[in-house]
């Protein structure tokens, strides 16, 4: 089933043209929507709504839902619709203009059985483009486990797991299956010269690389060009490799070390054709990716003083939601024709 998905995609009709230049699009995947003491997004619900309603709604973006939006594992459509009618109202305001598109995700894709769910389902999404067409799909289709026995799973969740408090079954959590789902996706836009945007790890990845992998490259390139720096670059330079290793060390701590040892290249350079937009339920923001100009962004959104400590340090133009204590960070961007340029170049 999984390779039957993939195998498919590529036939699908594209849904929205990013060739036309006012054309903005973001995508956000992973909100988990629930009710209760454990609701995944309780967090970051109002940051959510307001960056919805303030930034992206008046500014005229199409807000694209990739997956795992409703936590149907743990709670019913009519529970958490009772749970979040602000958040709705906000979907509704895109929806009414033919701005919202949702996809299905392991966590969701039983809204189909819903009769009165309001918004169009669909299990991919194609973005034509000057250069590459982009690919947006949750990406649990690559596993046979949630393809094939998602209902034992969800029936496990919602009965056994949820009433005793135990966590959710999820690849996010899971080290292993997070490399095989993002390298499932990364061998589907290498075959069909195309741009995959998943969500299902909760793992931000822009250009195929993730957090982890970006520090190694950063760290890479500052002690390259150390040696023509003058002494208070060198000084700034020092403290900033210090606080990268810092970050690189806790992040080791984070993952097991035999599961950081693989890649979802191997040994080749890393062509960057995979993207995800991480999840909207981290303890300390959300990560999004925005599309627009023929560039991609990945973007941070967090309450003020809230950030993660690599924010505050790095050199991030930070842009304040008005009468708000959010704020949007870009943590990377890059324009499609280099990106298809370096597909190019590294993918043969």
């Amino acid at each position: 089933m999984a390779g039957g998905f993939f195998s498919g995609m590529a036939a699908h009709s594209a849904l929205i043209d990013l060739r036309k230049t006012d054309t903005k699009i973001l995508v956000i995947s992973d909100l988990h929507m629930g009710c209760g003491k454990r609701d995944d997004l309780a967090a970051n619900g109002s940051l959510l709504i307001s960056m919805l309603k303030y930034y992206y709604y008046p500014g005229g973006w199409f807000l694209v839902l990739n997956g795992d939006v409703e936590e149907l594992h743990r709670y019913s459509f009519q529970k958490i619709e009772k749970q979040w009618p602000e958040l709705y109202r906000a979907f509704d305001l895109f929806a009414a203009e033919n701005r919202l598109y949702k996809t299905l995700g392991n966590h969701d894709e039983d809204l189909v059985f819903e009769k009165n769910y309001p918004y169009p389902l669909y299990h991919a999404l194609r973005i034509e483009t000057t250069q590459l067409p982009i690919f947006i799909y949750h990406g649990h289709q690559s596993s046979l486990v949630y393809s094939k026995y998602n209902a034992v799973i969800r029936s496990l969740v919602r009965y056994i797991l949820t009433p005793f408090g135990i966590r959710n079954i999820s690849a996010a959590r899971n080290p292993r299956r997070r490399f095989f789902v993002e390298k499932q996706a990364y061998n589907f836009s290498m075959e069909n010269n195309c741009i995959s945007i998943i969500g299902h790890t909760h793992r931000a990845l822009f250009e195929s690389l993730s957090r982890f992998d970006f520090i190694k490259f950063e760290i890479e390139r500052l002690c390259r060009d150390y040696p023509s720096m003058g002494s208070q670059e060198k000084m700034r330079t020092a403290t900033e490799v210090s606080a990268l290793r810092t970050e690189l060390g806790k992040l080791k701590r984070s993952e097991r070390r035999n599961v950081l040892r693989q890649s979802l290249y191997g040994d080749e350079f890393p062509v960057p054709c995979l993207f995800n937009s991480g999840s909207a339920i981290s303890r300390r923001g959300i990560n999004a990716l925005e599309l627009q100009d023929q560039s991609i962004a990945l973007v941070y959104w967090f309450t003020e003083g809230n950030e993660r400590k690599f924010v505050r340090r790095g050199n991030y133009r930070i842009e304040k939601l008005r009468e708000t204590p959010y704020c949007r960070t870009v943590l990377n961007q890059d324009r499609l024709d280099y990106i298809k340029a370096r597909m190019e170049l590294c993918g043969t």
